[in-house]
């Protein structure tokens, strides 16, 4: 016989595992289908290379759901200092603060399998959720409010909505017939998971060099993630070095606040690419994270947005299941969600995409432009007070859950 669900969501990633935790509270039932299984954390082992800054905002959610204790238990570096400048030594800097607006810190490095890890563990708690993992889809027929789920286990599920949340190259966007809207840029980033000569640092940069930024994201301990961001000759050259090296081209790359870097412990390299979902729902299914949008990492608000993304559908769902007339799986439902989610992630794609083509070239007059930006951006404190709030998550129509 057919499982039935209200809600299946398939990718049980951070994004999609903070969604079902979010709907502890309702009367819905909930599935998770996730494809990996992933290892218990070992406090010994190295610090793995994918790793997100998290807001204050995705803080304040992945608290409110009951997952934010396990992650802080495991492994997570706060910062409270976020800098920025250009690769010329005269060039402006700026250098923002945690203390300037109040705050004991400006967010967090945490490793994604971290955050994972410690969502899944209270997802197991919940009495309206189940976890199916891990196990792969054979197939989606989609069906507005019956849709039909089959998985390599031989089960077969029916979900009254179904939700996306299984990442840029999702099967379910596919399977629905909602098409994107999508470019590369010029750009690859190298990162490399690194042990430094300092101890723990509280502060995360970037450095605006013609070719990409290059940036430092502080883990615990002496260890860090780097982003090396250039053209894809030269990441594909950086990559194919030796560990040994690839550490001689940071040392003369980076900057020397970075200190020496004494080992390079993995290193991967991505394509950056903007992409950006032509809507967010239609009856019976609904898109969240890298599903409905991915970013450039500039900033690195792409986890960020899509945690709001599922704390807005979960306040949206939950409500809606509360009235009379519960066709919570309805388009006119999700619109609400898809209104609120919608313009304000352009609005961030669009700020990153300036930054772009503003900071990764060395044409002279936007040269002294971003030295104006950044001088005035260092002075004024409307000016920072603005840049903090967004870096924290704190700007446009926030979830009860992120306030």
């Amino acid at each position: 016989m057919n499982e039935k669900y209200d809600v299946i969501i398939i990718g049980g990633g951070m994004v999609g595992g903070t969604l079902a935790c979010a709907l502890a509270d309702s009367d819905l039932r909930v599935a998770v289908i996730e494809r990996a299984e992933l290892t218990p954390f070992d406090p010994d082992s190295e610090h793995d290379l994918r790793v997100s800054a998290l807001s204050i905002a995705s803080e304040r959610i992945l608290n409110h759901v009951g997952a934010w204790d396990g992650i802080v238990a495991r492994r997570a570096c706060a910062y409270r200092r976020m800098k920025v400048w250009e690769e010329s030594e005269t060039a402006a800097s700026t250098l923002f603060t945690s203390d300037d607006i109040g705050y004991t810190h400006l967010g967090h490095i945490v490793e994604n399998r971290i955050v994972q890890l410690a969502i899944i563990e209270r997802l197991k708690q919940l009495d309206n959720v189940d976890l199916i993992a891990p196990v792969d889809i054979t197939a989606i027929d989609y069906s507005p409010g019956s849709s039909l789920i089959e998985l390599s286990d031989g089960r077969q599920l029916i979900a009254k909505l179904l939700v996306a949340a299984d990442g840029g190259e999702s099967k379910v966007r596919s399977a629905v017939g909602i098409g994107v809207h999508r470019w590369d840029y010029e750009q690859h980033a190298l990162v490399a998971s690194v042990t430094t000569e300092y101890g723990q640092q509280d502060i995360t940069w970037q450095q605006f060099t013609p070719t990409g930024p290059l940036a430092y994201l502080p883990l615990t301990g002496n260890n860090a993630s780097l982003v090396w961001y250039n053209t894809p000759e030269n990441i594909a050259r950086l990559k194919s070095l030796s560990h040994e090296h690839l550490l001689e081209a940071i040392q003369h790359k980076f900057p020397a606040c970075l200190g020496n870097v004494n080992h390079c412990l993995s290193v991967g390299s991505f394509p950056l690419r903007r992409q950006h979902a032509l809507a967010y729902q239609k009856d019976g299914v609904v898109l969240i994270g890298d599903a409905a949008h991915m970013i450039h990492p500039l900033a690195g608000q792409g986890v960020n947005i899509g945690l709001l993304d599922a704390a807005v559908l979960a306040e949206v769902l939950t409500d809606q299941s509360t009235q009379t007339d519960n066709e919570f799986w309805s388009s006119h439902v999700l619109a609400v969600y898809e209104k609120r989610r919608k313009q304000h992630n352009l609005t961030i794609m669009q700020t990153m995409d300036a930054f772009y083509r503003v900071f990764s070239n060395d044409h002279l007059p936007l040269k002294v432009l971003r030295n104006v930006g950044l001088r005035v951006a260092g002075k004024l404190t409307p000016a920072r007070n603005k840049v903090m709030s967004f870096a924290m998550g704190l700007e446009g129509d926030l979830p009860a859950i992120a306030r």
